[in-house]
């Protein structure tokens, strides 16, 4: 048998070897709050860079009163090592129900699996900014943009992989740069030796391999920054697009999702148990899950079994009692802000395929 790609599970769906992209078994991801690192997705736009960590150096400058060059160790060894448990989820996850309304060329078929929940430990960002002189009150109109070490290629051009959060968020105690995952050093899918999280963030704004931070008066320019990871109306389409005109993606919005059960299963009768996983962006939490198994005909509260705050997703589960026949499952949330799903996907299509929160559904028949 041929060696898993990364150290990922032989059961690990692989959606694209070069770049590595991919994500665990959807009825998996609702079995525990930590999402096994052999589990966890990959979301990559480039080649997984090899990096020499004894002449790795992370670089701060722009917008600062000194520059900092440090290696892992001084890292490690001069700023307080904090832990975060955080969930990260790609702007595509869901995009194959987006991709069920209209094509969208281009982009990968991401079901529910691009999310996962882990235990990150490294420094906090402000504790590196602070020390290269970044004043917190003057400073908070700026933006720290994140650089990697990964080579992509778009629109004929090589570049290096970035983008940037508005230092406000930065400051935050929950954005780190770090070096552990699961209790484990990075492994090299998921950005070794030091990476960005950014909780409440699409995942695209945690770099991997990050080598470079620069505080600087506007976001990034970087392409992924200032032209991949915009949404865009349902009524745009790639030949009208203004890039401009689009929304920079930064905050998650509130999502649910159903794992235990796959779209065309056939189940036997009796008590049904429902599971899968909620999430709210931003510095909101999930207030309420609701399920239904006759298409939102009538509802049910799910009993969230971790609720671990405002970066981390809830894991829930309902139960009902079928009959033989047909049956139509879904789930909605609501998040401490009131913001709720919208009820149609056809609501949410846009030609990049980003930030599908509409109801999940999945069809199932009980014999």
């Amino acid at each position: 048998m041929a060696k898993p790609l990364f150290d990922k599970r032989p059961d690990f769906a692989v959606r694209q070897v070069n770049p590595f992209n991919g994500g665990p078994p959807p009825r998996l991801l609702g079995q525990s709050l930590i999402t096994p690192t052999d589990l966890f997705f990959v979301r990559s736009h480039g080649d997984i860079p090899e990096v020499d960590v004894d002449s790795y150096r992370l670089e701060i400058n722009g917008r600062v009163l000194k520059t900092l060059s440090l290696s892992l160790e001084e890292i490690k060894n001069n700023f307080e090592r904090v832990t975060v448990p955080a969930t990260l989820q790609c702007a595509g996850n869901r995009r194959e129900e987006l991709m069920a309304v209209q094509p969208i060329p281009n982009e990968l078929p991401w079901g529910v699996d691009a999310i996962g929940h882990a235990a990150w430990a490294g420094i906090r960002l402000r504790d590196v900014l602070a020390v290269a002189g970044v004043e917190s009150e003057a400073d908070l109109h700026l933006h720290v943009e994140f650089d990697g070490l990964d080579e992509v290629e778009r629109l004929g051009k090589q570049f290096r992989y970035g983008g940037s959060i508005p230092l406000a968020k930065g400051l935050g105690p929950e954005v780190i740069l770090a070096y552990e995952m699961n209790g484990e050093p990075l492994a090299p899918a998921h950005g070794f030796p030091l990476r960005a999280i950014v909780p409440g963030y699409i995942g695209a704004r945690s770099a991997k391999w990050l080598d470079r931070i620069t505080v600087q008066d506007e976001p990034s320019h970087n392409y992924f920054q200032r032209h991949a990871y915009r949404l865009f109306a349902p009524h745009v389409h790639a030949e009208t697009v203004k890039w401009e005109e689009g929304v920079m993606l930064s905050e998650m919005n509130v999502t649910s999702v159903i794992c235990s059960h796959q779209e065309g299963e056939q189940i036997h009768s009796g008590t049904v148990t429902l599971q899968g996983y909620a999430l709210a962006g931003g510095e909101r939490e999930v207030a309420r899950v609701d399920v239904s198994c006759n298409g939102g005909e009538s509802w049910v509260h799910a009993e969230l079994i971790h609720n671990a705050g405002c970066w981390a997703w809830t894991l829930w589960k309902a139960n009902f009692g079928l009959k033989p026949g047909k049956y139509q499952l879904v789930v909605r949330a609501m998040d401490t802000s009131g913001n709720t799903q919208p009820q149609d996907v056809s609501q949410v299509w846009n030609f990049k395929g980003y930030m599908n929160n509409a109801w999940h559904r999945v069809n199932i028949e009980v014999g």
